[in-house]
């Protein structure tokens, strides 16, 4: 899991890393949009699953709405998660899982993740984040959302 031996140091650091990630899922389950926003560097290069493309920064505004669009908690789960630690940079790879309900209807739905950490005075932040799903390349060109690891 580790690109190197474990020490006191990245122990800590891993322990660090893995909190923002709790914090990541508690902010989803209770949609809390406050503590979703300070985990992000203002800067932090965003490829999420909504469009557009990309963007700089976290809109709270548009979060405080994609939040109001789910009837309740959304569920969040990570496997196969890869922590890749050099100094005060972490990449982390995952697959995700996010589950929930949106004007009545179950939602399920596997998808990518990738995300760099920095380290600065304010503990560590998202400075980039990408999440994808893989689309069906039978030229359709629809997302495969029925997928499972």
């Amino acid at each position: 899991m580790f690109t190197k031996e474990k020490t006191v140091k990245t122990e800590n650091h891993i322990a660090d890393i893995e909190e923002v990630f709790e914090i990541l899922r508690v902010s989803h389950e209770s949609r809390n949009v406050d503590a979703l926003v300070q985990l992000y560097d203002e800067n932090a290069v965003v490829f999420d699953l909504a469009p557009p493309l990309g963007r700089i920064g976290i809109n709270k505004e548009t979060i405080k709405a994609w939040f109001a669009s789910w009837d309740g908690p959304i569920l969040l789960e990570g496997r196969d998660i890869k922590i890749n630690l050099e100094e005060n940079l972490a990449f982390v790879s995952s697959l995700n899982r996010m589950q929930g309900s949106v004007s009545g209807e179950s939602q399920d739905i596997w998808f990518r993740c990738t995300l760099c950490l920095r380290k600065n005075e304010n503990g560590w932040k998202i400075v980039h984040d990408h999440t994808s799903v893989p689309f069906h390349m039978d030229g359709t060109a629809k997302a495969a959302l029925d997928l499972q690891p």
